[in-house]
């Protein structure tokens, strides 16, 4: 499942076995899907295209119905929404990438980077907000993320 601006999840997306022992009431798959293609003229590297999306993985995703309310899917839906802000970054970032013979290297680099940031960042997240539980910092999170996704807008996923 694509990020959109227009979907949210819906507890009917988390569709993956609930795993009782944890003390998580849901948890949210979502990562970066990354390719590129590179355009060569007498074995020279003239031109690339890329293509980053965030997605969101059912089967992999999951909640205990019996403790799920509105305000836990916000959170998790935060979780999909900061991986749609390393999208936008990433694209930035591929934005501004210069054509040369180490242009794979340089993408696959951005790739690794990025993704170490992100998993960082979702860390923080819960980490900060307790998992939801501290709703000023949940609060604080949902602000912050908010204005990250506005400043990142012109690389936004399409619908």
């Amino acid at each position: 499942m694509s990020w959109r601006d227009d979907i949210k999840l819906s507890w009917n997306d988390f569709r993956g076995p609930a795993k009782n022992q944890s003390g998580a009431v849901a948890v949210t798959a979502s990562g970066i899907t990354f390719g590129y293609s590179v355009q060569r003229t007498d074995s020279k590297i003239i031109d690339f295209s890329a293509n980053v999306e965030a997605h969101f993985y059912p089967d992999k995703s999951w909640v205990k119905k019996e403790l799920a309310n509105d305000y836990i899917l916000a959170h998790e839906q935060l979780h999909f929404d900061i991986t749609e802000l390393h999208v936008r970054k990433f694209r930035k970032r591929i934005s501004e990438v210069k054509i040369s013979e180490q242009l794979n290297t340089t993408l696959n680099r951005l790739h690794a980077q990025i993704n170490k940031e992100l998993a960082e960042m979702q860390n923080q997240y819960d980490k900060e907000s307790n998992n939801s539980i501290d709703k000023i910092a949940q609060a604080k999170w949902m602000v912050f993320v908010a204005e990250e996704l506005r400043k990142y807008e012109p690389y936004k996923s399409k619908d």
